[in-house]
């Protein structure tokens, strides 16, 4: 579809991505899969992209193996990540899967300079391979996340570039990976590509598309499952896929802005090349027992909608204050307020010029009233239109609100403010355009 955005950058071979907020804005550091015609993997640089809303990408720089202590062209420029302390970023890099190295800049795009001149992590340290780093941040201290079918962790000392201890192996109780679904291959339980983020108290550890949660940044970690499943798919983003099936192959990160939670990860449905690879970005909803749903595979992306799409789900918003999410009986997601004031916000809505208002799926207790302001822009932007809402009955069930918009434009960028006047929480399922 041509207003979908994933591939996020299509057909240049972006891959392996770890997206990052600095000063609201996203940056994607990645590898660069370097040719459509690519036999096997050919990855010559690292790339930095940028975007303010996740639809709309930049390309900001690239870091070439001449840069740093490799000193000469390389075709191994293999998985990345960044990390930002006290007025410095610092981009570590695997060296194919022996090494990782680090280097240094002023800014999230560079320049960049190689402080050590030879690698952070080197491929004596441990028994696995020392590549495929990931960087956790916790209370301003940092760790690095490595390996490939084990995985150690290591804090880092404060200036970025050395180990403050001797990395230690991270137990994960009965893991399964793209080569070992059933159990029945103990040499290769996981995968490479491990990332770490944190939730509401949890730890996650994944490796690709699987993952395994922990109450402590060490674990030892519990293996839950995979983000992506058999009905994951929209059509036409199934196939083609990876030799060991559709779980293998989806190295990325997780990562949240406005509130909201994304895994960004490596496709090749659309290029049918293993070796040339996508990225795509998803929603992650979390379920009351701290699993993360399947995500959805499909060319809309995030943070882009379309009016005559049959709905728009609530908790996919791209901005949100005042509300958080709820997993609703049966499947699904739903968000309810938590605040006196809240806001949802929908940019990048397009074809919305064809339509006269807005359908909301509600539910509001009875003896509650709230005031909703439908806002373009920005949250203190034009009112478009400012409705009452009152339980029509006490029998809590979900309600549809029909809110009269006129003169709306073709891309509309959408702020729902609520106020609660009277009673509790107000909850919405989801969203649709009528004419």
């Amino acid at each position: 579809m041509a207003w979908g955005q994933n591939p996020i950058v299509p057909n240049k071979g972006l891959n392996d991505p770890h997206v990052h907020i600095f000063n609201d804005t996203a940056y994607v550091y990645a590898s660069h899969d370097k040719s459509l015609e690519n036999k096997r993997f050919i990855m010559e640089d690292w790339w930095v992209w940028s975007s303010p809303d996740l639809v709309n990408w930049t390309y900001r720089n690239t870091l070439t193996p001449q840069e740093t202590y490799i000193g000469k062209p390389f075709e191994g420029c293999w998985a990345t990540d960044v990390a930002y302390k006290k007025g410095k970023y610092y981009w570590y890099f695997s060296e194919k899967n022996q090494q990782s190295g680090v280097m240094v800049g002023d800014s999230p795009i560079g320049p960049w300079s190689d402080p050590l001149g030879e690698p952070l992590l080197s491929e004596e340290l441990t028994p696995t391979d020392e590549y495929d780093m990931a960087i956790f941040e916790e209370d301003g201290e940092h760790y690095i996340i490595f390996g490939v079918w084990d995985y150690y962790i290591a804090k880092l000392n404060y200036d970025m570039i050395s180990l403050a201890e001797a990395p230690r192996k991270i137990e994960i109780s009965h893991p399964r990976g793209p080569y070992n679904q059933d159990g029945s291959n103990s040499e290769k339980p996981t995968d490479d590509k491990p990332f770490v983020h944190q939730y509401n108290g949890k730890y996650y550890l994944s490796w690709g598309c699987f993952y395994a949660m922990s109450d402590n940044l060490y674990g030892p970690y519990d293996y839950k499952g995979s983000v992506i499943n058999e009905n994951s798919f929209a059509q036409g983003y199934d196939a083609p896929t990876w030799p060991n099936g559709f779980l293998q192959g989806r190295h990325g990160s997780f990562f949240e802005w406005h509130n909201q939670w994304y895994y960004a990860y490596c496709d090749i449905s659309q290029t049918g090349n293993r070796w040339f690879r996508d990225t795509f970005i998803s929603y992650v909803h979390f379920k009351d027992n701290g699993e993360m749903a399947p995500i959805r595979v499909d060319g809309t992306g995030v943070g882009n909608y379309h009016a005559s799409q049959s709905r728009i789900e609530a908790e996919d918003y791209f901005k949100a204050e005042g509300f958080e999410k709820k997993e609703l009986e049966g499947n699904g997601f739903s968000v309810i307020t938590n605040a006196q004031k809240s806001y949802l916000n929908f940019p990048n809505i397009r074809g919305a010029a064809a339509f006269k208002g807005i359908e909301i799926q509600i539910k509001i207790p009875f003896d509650t009233t709230y005031e909703l302001e439908v806002r373009r822009g920005v949250l203190a932007g034009d009112i478009l239109n400012t409705i009452t809402i009152n339980a029509i009955s006490a029998t809590g069930g979900f309600t549809t609100l029909k809110v009269p918009i006129t003169d709306l434009q073709e891309t509309e960028d959408l702020y729902l403010l609520f106020a609660r006047k009277s009673g509790t929480a107000l909850e919405l399922d989801n969203l649709k355009f009528y004419n």
